[in-house]
């Protein structure tokens, strides 16, 4: 597999004379202007003009999971309907809407433009094309059945992707009621309550408790809200940064969620059917079972499940059946085990996995659904006992004002 590009490419605007002296315009990607004229002459193009081209910061879009996944559908309808490759990547890149997509597509193919094939200039991309993808279009390209493969890559995506999305909602649900009920009670606190107490302070008498504590709040949050906003902003960022470089936090982490009521299953579930599409996918490209189980850990999505299946591949690479190592690892649910075992005995194993991956995806689909219908009554309790708890606090030295009296 090509290794990943170590110079910057850039985008280039170039005209120059095709064969016939006709003048030709376009943009290509490259490192530099003499390898963008060196390309054009090998294409039969005299190059007139070369001149990179003005990318602002403010005008790129990032490139998303989700563009690959459609770029994928987008070359496996073009290579089916019998376009050529080139020509295949000049049509998608040139009517991509987001301009950093539709350079990266133009990348390639002035890749391919120069000699290096299809998997190998997906390769000099890492970021964008992960070493399942790049696997699966060699495996097409060695094999002959170019088309067939970008077909499993593309479903691959999409319900990798599909699945993703599911997951997302349902982290995101509870995380959004936890920020709204925040934000509800800082308002409460700096705005509504230091009414309330300015009002007390004509009443002469003392205090309820409760009350006394919510306007102890309330000045705290008057007093430190900058430092509040560091505290919260900063933990955040330690988080995610954190999270990202730290495997042993992103173990704890992943452990940890997986045992969170409803959430855990969920994630669970996501990540079993994450692991069987993507088995199925490489043994249906014909990947060798050890090799296809490295891919299936870096696409695991999780560090927890990642570690049990590296394992595996070592018990795997030994001699061990792929059930019986599934079985050991104690990761995966029964009913997976046994499909593996069936799909290994009747050698159907990449059919079993598929079967394996849709029963979990909807078993996802319908826990989401699900937690989405338990969330909304969980969502009115908590915002109810927030907002009501400080109402009834400040509420409460009146009531016992119009008791006195």
């Amino acid at each position: 597999m090509a290794q990943a590009l170590t110079v910057k490419e850039h985008t280039f605007l170039w005209e120059g004379l095709d064969r016939k002296g006709a003048k030709v315009r376009g943009e290509s990607r490259g490192p530099s202007e003499s390898m963008i004229k060196t390309q054009l002459r090998k294409q039969g193009i005299n190059p007139t003009k070369v001149r990179k081209k003005l990318e602002l910061f403010g005008n790129r879009k990032k490139i998303k999971s989700g563009d690959i996944a459609i770029f994928s559908r987008q070359m496996a309808t073009m290579m089916a309907a019998g376009v050529p490759l080139v020509q295949s990547l000049e049509l998608i890149g040139r009517g991509h809407q987001n301009p950093a997509m539709a350079e990266l597509i133009m990348g390639v193919k002035t890749s391919i433009e120069g000699g290096s094939s299809f998997a190998e200039s997906l390769g000099k991309f890492p970021l964008h094309f992960d070493d399942l993808f790049v696997n699966l279009v060699d495996a097409g390209e060695r094999s002959g059945t170019l088309e067939t493969l970008l077909d499993k890559v593309a479903t691959y995506k999409e319900k990798t992707e599909a699945i993703k999305k599911k997951v997302k909602k349902a982290m995101t649900y509870p995380s959004a009621v936890l920020v709204v009920a925040f934000i509800v009670t800082g308002i409460l606190l700096y705005f509504v309550v230091p009414q309330f107490e300015d009002l007390f302070k004509g009443f002469g008498a003392d205090l309820p408790a409760f009350t006394m504590m919510v306007i102890s709040l309330s000045r705290f949050v008057q007093d430190q809200w900058l430092f509040i906003l560091g505290v919260v902003g900063g933990s955040i960022y330690a988080f995610f940064y954190f999270h990202k470089r730290s495997p042993k936090m992103r173990r704890f982490l992943d452990r940890a969620l997986l045992r969170v009521p409803v959430v855990g299953d969920i994630l669970y579930k996501s990540a079993v059917a994450r692991y069987a599409r993507t088995l199925s996918t490489m043994f249906a490209a014909g990947v060798p079972l050890v090799e296809a189980l490295d891919s299936v850990a870096r696409a695991s999505g999780n560090i927890v499940f990642q570690d049990a299946i590296l394992t595996m591949k070592d018990q795997v690479s030994t001699g061990q059946q792929l059930q019986l190592t599934m079985q050991q690892s104690s990761m995966f649910p029964s009913m997976a085990t046994q499909m593996v075992a069936i799909g290994e005995e009747s050698g159907s194993l990449d059919e079993m996995c598929a079967k394996v991956a849709d029963f979990y995806e909807a078993e996802v689909d319908n826990q989401v659904d699900s937690l989405s219908s338990l969330l909304e009554p969980m969502i009115m309790v908590i915002l109810g006992v927030l907002v009501g708890g400080l109402v009834v606090a400040m509420y409460l030295p009146i009531f016992k004002l119009g008791m006195v009296v």
